[in-house]
């Protein structure tokens, strides 16, 4: 049996739909407790279901978002390598500054805890990378 590729795609705006009235208000939470600690114009709340994607800029480098795809749900994590860290191994030269993508397959019925967990790992890579005054851990 073949399935139509737009009836996966409307599957997974779906999935995604529902996973957003779960996600927006830690998003929005999230957002306002870096209000003041992000240059001006971030953090920026990403709601854009119809577009496939639902997610958190903290900047232009530092960003969460959930995306539906004809193959399923993601979560792509943009953050970028901090220009200090330049350690290289014998098989690849690492080069700091670089924006550094990472996408996590996830289920529809993805819980709480785990949709918690992706924003606050966000929070924490921003809160380590250099240069950054405002200690957000007491």
């Amino acid at each position: 049996m073949s399935v139509e590729p737009r009836s996966v795609e409307a599957q997974s705006l779906q999935q995604l739909a529902q996973i957003r009235d779960r996600l927006l208000p830690m998003l929005a939470f999230a957002a306002e407790e870096y209000r003041h600690r992000t240059p001006p114009g971030y953090p920026v709340v990403v709601d854009a279901v119809d577009r496939g994607v639902v997610g958190l800029e903290l900047d232009a480098s530092y960003a969460l978002y959930i995306v539906a795809e004809s193959d399923g749900l993601y979560a792509d994590m943009y953050r970028q390598s901090p220009r200090n860290d330049t350690r290289s191994s014998a098989s690849r030269q690492k080069y700091g500054g670089l924006p550094f993508p990472d996408r996590r397959p996830i289920d529809a019925n993805v819980s709480h805890q785990s949709l918690r967990n992706l924003i606050a790992e966000m929070m924490s890579l921003w809160n380590f990378q250099p240069g950054i005054i405002h200690i957000t851990d007491s």
